[in-house]
């Protein structure tokens, strides 16, 4: 009788240089939607542009992100995830072309949002191949990388946006903070054409444009008002358009439920703790993005710092994320769903520090910084391991379905973030009230998570 043994499964090897070229779309794209905050003020000035308009500049950019992310990741598991990145990255390039030679605020608000649709084809297959090139440990670290260069690419658009300002290189401004989105895309095409692995089997699903159109509308109906309501008094037509976002939800989840290929499967969102992690991770991206965008406004405003030094305000929030989000799998993981919670009540914290530091109508430093550091690592220690925890279910299959989910309600709370808490604090509230706001939400977002404590 001869004894044989079952060969151990292969262990899968992630192609060299992947997550280098991938995270490198990943950052240009988080990037675009904070380095435009603190180059605001010279476009504002430049372009004319109005309140609303600037609005529509930097959040733009976010509501066609947001939106077209689910057909994104819809169309890279039908075509190959390689293929709609290099797709998504050559239009992306394109659109930052155009708006660092826009003439006027009109013409920047389109390339804008064309911009953001070429985001939207290139983002969420990032997400995608990392569930799929790596497993265990490895996937873990990647997540980890994910994530820290995520929030970092957002502060790093802040510090580099306010230098590209400053330098005013070549006596053109505010145009630098797009244009130097062109030679990274065209060497990230050369290098992800050569070095991004072939695309598996295609996945021939319908994209469900149904589904599709009521998302994009709904999203719409409820941002556009929040961004332009305060320039226009709160007109009736904007309560209007609310109250049509809520009845357009609902019935987004009737078509879904009757839908052959719906945008996201009803498996995908009955897995343990996807629902919940969306949810959290959408309220700490909400505040997230309201405290980028007051923040800058206020630096700049009342406080009257230029756009580098208002950039460079923010890079104790970044260390305090970066150092959250690689080092949060050193905490047992026995307590690792406890610090999820106990991380949004450290942000919630760090968010009351910061109203505190400014309450004086000054810069309130050191505290100030120590706010900032304190915000960020809340956050850093939320938003790595609510990711973890909503991948940790999903089906390799399912992959491209739960990257798009995942990574449209980060970009969709940040818009709703920017629209909110920048209506507040141009509504006449102070810096203060803002801060205020930011903690009650960070900790009713805590509250939401309280549900990830439950292990499966």
């Amino acid at each position: 009788m001869t004894v044989t043994s079952a060969p151990a499964p292969a262990v899968r090897t992630p192609p060299p240089w992947l997550l280098t070229v991938i995270l490198t779309g990943q950052f240009m794209a988080i990037l675009d939607v904070s380095i435009v905050n603190v180059a605001s003020p010279v476009i504002r000035v430049d372009l004319g542009a109005s309140g609303s308009s600037l609005q529509m500049i930097i959040s733009g950019y976010t509501i066609a992100y947001a939106m077209l992310l689910i057909i994104g990741a819809r169309l890279g598991g039908r075509h190959g995830g390689r293929r709609l990145f290099l797709y998504g990255l050559a239009g992306f390039t394109v659109a930052s072309l155009a708006c660092g030679l826009a003439v006027s605020a009109g013409q920047l608000i389109a390339f804008r949002f064309l911009q953001g649709a070429g985001a939207a084809l290139m983002v969420p297959q990032v997400l995608s191949m990392i569930q799929t090139n790596f497993e265990g440990a490895s996937r873990a670290r990647a997540l980890s990388l994910y994530a820290t260069v995520s929030s970092g690419a957002a502060v790093v658009g802040q510090v580099l946006g306010g230098a590209l300002v400053s330098a005013n290189l070549f006596g053109i401004s505010w145009r630098p903070v797009f244009l130097v989105n062109v030679p990274i895309g065209l060497c990230l095409l050369v290098l992800g054409a050569r070095l991004l692995p072939a695309d598996g089997p295609s996945r021939h699903r319908a994209l469900d444009l149904p589904g599709l159109v009521i998302l994009s509308l709904a999203a719409t109906l409820l941002v556009v008002p929040l961004v332009l309501g305060h320039e226009q008094d709160w007109p009736l037509w904007g309560w209007v358009a609310m109250a049509a976002s809520v009845a357009l939800a609902g019935i987004f989840v009737l078509v879904e439920r009757r839908a052959t290929a719906p945008l996201v499967p009803a498996r995908v969102l009955r897995a343990p703790g996807v629902v919940t992690s969306a949810l959290a991770i959408f309220g700490s991206m909400a505040t997230y993005g309201g405290f980028l965008f007051t923040s800058a406004l206020h630096l700049q405003g009342p406080l009257g710092d230029g756009p580098l030094a208002a950039g460079l305000a923010f890079v104790p929030a970044a260390v305090g994320f970066a150092v959250a989000s690689l080092n949060w799998r050193r905490v047992p993981e026995r307590l690792q769903r406890r610090m999820i919670v106990t991380a949004f009540a450290v942000a919630g914290l760090g968010y009351l520090l910061i109203s505190l530091a400014l309450s004086g109508g000054g810069h309130g430093q050191p505290l100030l910084a120590v706010a900032f550091a304190v915000t960020g690592l809340g956050l850093g220690g939320a938003f790595s391991p609510v990711l973890a925890v909503g991948l940790a279910q999903a089906a390799p299959e399912d992959a491209p379905d739960v990257s798009g989910l995942f990574v449209m309600v980060t970009q969709l709370g940040q818009v709703v973030g920017v629209a909110t808490f920048g209506t507040l604090y141009l509504s006449g509230g102070s810096a203060t009230a803002t801060g205020v706001a930011l903690a009650v939400t960070a900790l009713l977002t805590g509250a939401c998570a309280l549900p990830l404590l439950r292990r499966r």
